[in-house]
């Protein structure tokens, strides 16, 4: 089975079709609930964040530098 999308693959493994590797956040209620269980639980990476990949810098538009500097990661 070849699916593309979060909840499609959340779904399939709550209905009992085989394992899912997914991020903690889209599953910690069917977890919760124990629709879902967490296996391999030992090999989890931690979630360091989201990166964001792009062409050269000096051809940026202004709004790309924007949208760039909105989703740049502060630590508080």
């Amino acid at each position: 089975m070849v699916l593309n999308s979060i909840a499609p693959i959340r779904d399939a493994a709550a209905a009992g079709l085989g394992l899912a590797f997914l991020p903690q956040a889209y599953v910690s209620e069917q977890v919760a609930s124990g629709h879902l269980i967490q296996v391999l639980g030992d090999w989890r990476k931690t979630f360091e964040g989201y990166h964001l990949y792009y062409a050269n810098r000096r051809h940026a538009s202004s709004a790309f530098s924007l949208l760039v500097e909105a989703l740049r990661y502060r630590k508080a």
